[in-house]
């Protein structure tokens, strides 16, 4: 395939002198005599390469290098100037700003060389980055591989409050954790499994670890356990991974994540009906924090619905939020579902969600995630 070069000079001598070498060296060549033409090309036209006279009459060439960089990053970029060695321009390369500095007035023979050189390098650099993101790569699934194989993956339980009866949680939330010394929080461990195809290992993990959990909790308390829209796409994995918590099904509740996907999610609602069937409860989470939160809940139908903590924050001084929480208390109560508000720091956030009628708070509030429960240190004492 040609490669297109713009050749960009204010004189057409030297424009046209240098379209001539290049066309006879089979490039594919646009000239352009301002800046104003060479960035309408930029914007219209895909680019391998730039040669730009510095010395340009409503611009400099680096400004003019710097605008194409922004406007197609991977075109070369090759600055043309009569002052080679001034530190302006050397300093432009040793910054990546610009990959070559042609002499001016330009050689056809040392024009040529340039342009391949330039080329031979971005091709160089392009192998160096391939290697190094398939290094990074490697690394990252043979982490991801060590969470598993070494049991790093745990969870947090945080304790979910019913105002009624505030001296003993209603439930839970398992929250995802890592033990791993790199990937050493919940969101490394997810978007590296997200990278490597492996989210639904992740959420089987989850599951395996939360039958683990919820047979040291109370018999009245219930667990909150969070699943991914991804793995929604495969309702017989969905229906294996899951099969560890049917016995407790009826003390458990699946919160639903990043639900903006779910439209682009095939077989969710097979999965959706799925989890129904086999007696788990459904919740919505983080409402408040997207664009389709409303469509959501005619979707999913759910029984609990999760508050965000954009919602929750400072309620007590800011009578929209207020307005907006009953308005889903309201509708809550209206399709029988509970309204969970998540992110309560202080006493008076709390009493004002209580004021609006949310069933459940959860918070720093009321603790923070732990991953040994008071009991369990007791037992072990």
């Amino acid at each position: 395939m040609t490669a297109t070069i713009l050749v960009v000079d204010d004189e057409p001598y030297v424009r046209r002198s240098v379209g001539r070498v290049l066309e006879r060296a089979q490039y594919d060549v646009i000239l352009a005599e301002d800046v104003r033409q060479a960035i309408g090309y930029a914007e219209r036209i895909p680019l391998d390469a730039a040669i730009v006279d510095f010395d340009l009459p409503d611009a400099d060439g680096l400004q003019v290098l710097a605008r194409l960089r922004d406007l197609q990053p991977s075109c070369l970029r090759i600055l043309m100037t009569a002052l080679q060695d001034h530190q302006l321009y050397i300093d432009a390369v040793n910054r990546g700003e610009v990959l070559r500095v042609l002499p001016k007035p330009t050689d056809p023979v040392q024009l040529l060389q340039t342009v391949q050189d330039a080329f031979q390098a971005a091709q160089r650099m392009a192998r160096l980055a391939t290697a190094q993101r398939e290094a990074v790569s490697f690394q990252e699934h043979q982490m991801l591989q060590e969470c598993f194989d070494n049991d790093l993956i745990r969870l947090a339980l945080q304790p979910i409050i019913d105002p009624r009866d505030p001296t003993r949680p209603a439930a839970y939330e398992a929250l995802l954790r890592s033990l791993h010394p790199q990937l050493d929080g919940p969101l490394a461990v997810l978007r590296v499994a997200e990278r490597h195809g492996r989210l639904a290992d992740i959420g089987a993990r989850v599951f395996e670890l939360a039958a683990e959990r919820i047979s040291i909790l109370p018999a009245d308390a219930g667990l909150f356990v969070n699943l991914s829209a991804e793995q929604l796409s495969d309702p017989e994995r969905l229906r294996a991974d899951i099969a560890v918590l049917v016995p407790d099904a009826h003390r458990i509740t699946v919160e639903i994540t990043e639900q903006s996907h779910l439209s682009s999610i095939a077989n969710w609602d097979a999965s959706v009906e799925l989890l129904r069937e086999l007696g788990f409860a459904l919740a919505v989470d983080d409402l408040g924090a997207g664009y389709n939160s409303l469509s959501v809940l005619a979707q999913l139908q759910p029984q609990v619905i999760k508050l965000d903590m954009s919602l929750v924050r400072d309620v007590h001084v800011n009578d929209f939020s207020r307005r907006v929480i009953e308005l889903v208390v309201n509708l809550a109560e209206a399709t029988d579902a509970k309204v969970v508000a998540e992110g309560v720091e202080c006493a008076e956030e709390a009493d004002t969600l209580v004021a609006c009628g949310c069933h459940l708070l959860q918070g720093y509030y009321f603790g923070r995630p732990m991953l040994v429960l008071p009991s369990e240190k007791t037992e072990a004492a």
